[in-house]
């Protein structure tokens, strides 16, 4: 089953900054605009990787990203400020969902979502482990679709998520190429179906 995980989001060079929460606030004060690339890798209750894949994402915040999986697999996940859409090209559909309803309470939030993360999130300081200092957030909502969202930071930087759903599954993402601030075209966050594909959803 092919993940379709928003997040978005998401990623960058902070300030630096005493705790992975100071952290994480700086990114969301100072952070408009991110480009990266991405490797996923989705692991079942076991720990064992049943999925992986990779791409590209950028985003201008509040509310607008591209997420684009190149492999193994194509498809794209666009928030254009408005809506929110998905599209499999291999199934050639695309889904569509209002941009708000859709994240926030969603990882995406935490990145690329308005200044408003402790509105969705209980964040707590949980440490160091190997060489990177992590946060560990849980939705305050009961419909996200995840428990809780862990992020390592290494520096200023942040360089892992891991996000753990009500299924036991935990996907972890890992960033590189980390640009901050960079000038992104007005049209990376815009998203037209193509020609023939179904259009399910708002």
């Amino acid at each position: 089953m092919k993940s379709r995980l928003l997040l978005l989001a998401l990623l960058f060079p902070f300030s630096v900054c005493a705790t992975s929460i100071d952290a994480l606030k700086a990114f969301v004060q100072h952070t408009q605009t991110a480009r990266a690339q991405f490797r996923q890798m989705v692991l079942d209750k076991k720990m064992a990787t049943v999925q992986e894949a990779s791409g590209t994402m950028e985003f201008a915040r509040p509310g607008k990203f591209r997420w684009l999986y190149e492999r193994p697999y194509q498809q794209t996940i666009v928030g254009d400020g408005v809506k929110l859409w998905l599209y499999d090209p291999d199934l050639k559909q695309v889904t569509v969902k209002k941009l708000d309803q859709a994240i926030g309470g969603s990882p995406a939030a935490l990145l690329a979502g308005k200044n408003e993360i402790e509105k969705y999130f209980d964040l707590k300081d949980i440490g160091k482990r190997g060489t990177l200092e992590w946060l560990e957030a849980t939705p305050k909502g009961q419909d996200s679709s995840f428990e809780l969202v862990r992020m390592g930071f290494n520096g200023d930087m942040l360089e892992v998520m891991e996000l753990r759903d009500h299924f036991g599954q935990t996907t972890i993402i890992k960033f590189s190429a980390l640009e901050r601030n960079p000038k992104l075209a007005p049209d990376v966050f815009r998203f037209t179906p193509p020609k023939g594909a179904d259009v399910i959803g708002e």
